[in-house]
Protein backbone atom coordinates (compact mmCIF):
# COMPACT_ATOMS: atom_id res chain seq x y z
CA UNK A 1 0.00 0.00 0.00
CA UNK A 2 1.53 3.83 -0.79
CA UNK A 3 -0.11 6.87 -0.04
CA UNK A 4 0.41 9.28 -2.84
CA UNK A 5 0.58 12.72 -2.76
CA UNK A 6 -0.11 14.21 -6.18
CA UNK A 7 0.90 18.12 -6.95
CA UNK A 8 1.34 20.46 -10.42
CA UNK A 9 2.34 23.73 -11.21
CA UNK A 10 4.20 25.09 -8.33
CA UNK A 11 6.02 27.48 -10.16
CA UNK A 12 8.98 27.91 -7.88
CA UNK A 13 6.58 27.74 -4.25
CA UNK A 14 6.58 25.52 -1.87
CA UNK A 15 5.47 26.52 1.76
CA UNK A 16 4.75 24.47 5.29
CA UNK A 17 1.53 23.59 4.14
CA UNK A 18 2.61 21.42 1.55
CA UNK A 19 5.35 20.31 3.12
CA UNK A 20 2.76 18.71 5.77
CA UNK A 21 0.98 16.76 2.87
CA UNK A 22 4.22 15.95 2.03
CA UNK A 23 5.53 14.56 5.54
CA UNK A 24 2.23 12.23 5.36
CA UNK A 25 2.65 10.93 1.84
CA UNK A 26 4.52 7.66 0.85
CA UNK A 27 5.67 8.91 -2.27
CA UNK A 28 5.40 12.57 -3.89
CA UNK A 29 4.34 13.07 -7.66
CA UNK A 30 5.00 16.19 -9.42
CA UNK A 31 2.74 17.24 -12.26
CA UNK A 32 5.09 19.83 -14.28
CA UNK A 33 5.44 23.21 -13.94
CA UNK A 34 8.09 23.23 -11.10
CA UNK A 35 10.03 26.30 -11.47
CA UNK A 36 12.99 26.44 -9.12
CA UNK A 37 14.52 23.10 -8.42
CA UNK A 38 14.72 23.84 -4.94
CA UNK A 39 11.05 22.68 -4.74
CA UNK A 40 11.89 19.57 -5.67
CA UNK A 41 14.87 19.06 -4.02
CA UNK A 42 12.53 20.43 -0.50
CA UNK A 43 10.63 17.37 -1.23
CA UNK A 44 13.55 14.83 -2.29
CA UNK A 45 15.34 15.19 0.89
CA UNK A 46 11.16 14.37 2.80
CA UNK A 47 9.65 11.50 0.60
CA UNK A 48 10.71 9.51 -2.59
CA UNK A 49 9.70 11.73 -5.44
CA UNK A 50 8.80 11.01 -9.21
CA UNK A 51 8.34 13.89 -11.39
CA UNK A 52 7.96 15.17 -15.07
CA UNK A 53 8.99 19.19 -16.33
CA UNK A 54 6.44 21.44 -17.63
CA UNK A 55 6.05 23.75 -20.21
CA UNK A 56 7.92 26.72 -17.63
CA UNK A 57 10.85 24.74 -16.30
CA UNK A 58 14.21 25.49 -17.61
CA UNK A 59 16.86 22.85 -19.39
CA UNK A 60 18.10 21.97 -15.91
CA UNK A 61 14.74 20.30 -15.23
CA UNK A 62 14.24 19.04 -18.48
CA UNK A 63 17.43 17.18 -17.52
CA UNK A 64 16.39 16.38 -14.16
CA UNK A 65 12.79 15.14 -15.14
CA UNK A 66 11.08 13.27 -18.49
CA UNK A 67 8.53 14.81 -20.51
CA UNK A 68 6.49 11.67 -19.62
CA UNK A 69 7.26 9.30 -16.84
CA UNK A 70 5.66 5.88 -17.32
CA UNK A 71 5.70 3.50 -14.24
CA UNK A 72 3.68 1.17 -12.22
CA UNK A 73 3.09 1.42 -8.62
CA UNK A 74 1.06 -1.75 -6.51
CA UNK A 75 0.21 -2.78 -10.29
CA UNK A 76 -1.27 0.15 -11.06
CA UNK A 77 0.02 1.35 -14.28
CA UNK A 78 0.56 5.68 -14.48
CA UNK A 79 1.43 7.76 -17.16
CA UNK A 80 1.92 11.38 -16.00
CA UNK A 81 3.04 14.57 -18.40
CA UNK A 82 2.26 18.26 -17.69
CA UNK A 83 0.76 19.17 -21.17
CA UNK A 84 -1.63 15.51 -21.67
CA UNK A 85 -5.57 17.05 -21.83
CA UNK A 86 -8.27 15.53 -20.65
CA UNK A 87 -10.50 12.22 -21.61
CA UNK A 88 -12.18 12.82 -25.30
CA UNK A 89 -9.63 15.96 -25.50
CA UNK A 90 -6.60 14.30 -25.51
CA UNK A 91 -3.35 16.66 -26.58
CA UNK A 92 -2.21 15.52 -30.24
CA UNK A 93 1.00 14.35 -28.87
CA UNK A 94 -0.27 11.57 -26.55
CA UNK A 95 -3.35 10.44 -28.19
CA UNK A 96 -2.48 7.38 -30.36
CA UNK A 97 -0.26 6.02 -28.12
CA UNK A 98 -2.82 6.66 -25.15
CA UNK A 99 -5.29 4.48 -27.36
CA UNK A 100 -2.70 1.68 -27.92
CA UNK A 101 -1.16 1.68 -24.04
CA UNK A 102 -3.80 3.00 -21.58
CA UNK A 103 -2.19 3.46 -18.29
CA UNK A 104 -4.51 2.85 -15.09
CA UNK A 105 -4.18 6.09 -14.23
CA UNK A 106 -3.27 9.38 -16.85
CA UNK A 107 -2.06 12.14 -15.49
CA UNK A 108 -1.46 15.58 -16.61
CA UNK A 109 -0.72 19.11 -14.71
CA UNK A 110 -0.96 22.18 -16.74
CA UNK A 111 -4.55 24.03 -16.46
CA UNK A 112 -4.20 24.81 -13.21
CA UNK A 113 -8.19 23.37 -12.76
CA UNK A 114 -8.34 19.97 -10.64
CA UNK A 115 -10.05 17.28 -12.37
CA UNK A 116 -10.84 13.35 -11.49
CA UNK A 117 -12.40 12.07 -14.32
CA UNK A 118 -13.18 8.35 -15.55
CA UNK A 119 -12.34 7.44 -19.24
CA UNK A 120 -14.88 5.28 -19.84
CA UNK A 121 -13.58 4.78 -23.36
CA UNK A 122 -10.42 3.93 -22.32
CA UNK A 123 -11.00 2.78 -18.99
CA UNK A 124 -8.33 4.94 -17.14
CA UNK A 125 -8.77 7.11 -14.26
CA UNK A 126 -7.66 10.93 -16.01
CA UNK A 127 -6.09 13.17 -12.40
CA UNK A 128 -5.43 16.82 -12.80
CA UNK A 129 -4.61 18.25 -9.27
CA UNK A 130 -5.02 21.80 -10.35
CA UNK A 131 -2.29 24.16 -8.76
CA UNK A 132 -0.02 24.45 -5.81
CA UNK A 133 1.62 27.40 -6.25
CA UNK A 134 0.72 31.02 -5.86
CA UNK A 135 1.03 32.05 -10.32
CA UNK A 136 -1.24 31.61 -12.55
CA UNK A 137 -5.40 32.45 -12.84
CA UNK A 138 -6.76 29.81 -10.18
CA UNK A 139 -8.33 31.49 -6.94
CA UNK A 140 -7.62 28.08 -4.80
CA UNK A 141 -4.48 26.00 -4.21
CA UNK A 142 -5.22 22.39 -4.55
CA UNK A 143 -3.62 18.83 -4.68
CA UNK A 144 -4.96 15.45 -4.35
CA UNK A 145 -3.60 12.42 -2.06
CA UNK A 146 -5.22 9.18 -2.41
CA UNK A 147 -3.76 5.67 -1.81
CA UNK A 148 -2.84 2.94 -4.15
CA UNK A 149 -3.49 -0.97 -2.64
CA UNK A 150 -2.49 -3.63 -4.88
CA UNK A 151 -4.89 -3.27 -7.75
CA UNK A 152 -6.89 -0.43 -6.14
CA UNK A 153 -6.93 3.22 -6.25
CA UNK A 154 -8.72 4.36 -2.69
CA UNK A 155 -9.10 7.37 -0.52
CA UNK A 156 -8.59 9.84 -3.46
CA UNK A 157 -8.88 13.06 -1.51
CA UNK A 158 -9.15 16.83 -2.41
CA UNK A 159 -6.39 19.39 -1.06
CA UNK A 160 -7.85 23.22 -0.69
CA UNK A 161 -4.73 24.56 0.95
CA UNK A 162 -5.65 28.37 0.53
CA UNK A 163 -6.19 31.33 -1.68
CA UNK A 164 -4.12 32.18 -3.91
CA UNK A 165 -1.54 34.82 -3.18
Amino acid sequence: MKKILLLSDTHSYIDAQILKFVKQADEVWHVGDIGDLKVTDTIKNLKPLRAVYGNIDNADARLEFPLDNKFTVENVSVWMTHIGGYPNKYNQRIREEIKLNSPTIFISGHSHILKVQYDKKLNLLHLNPGAAGNHGFHKVRTMLRFTIDKEKIKELEIIELAIRG
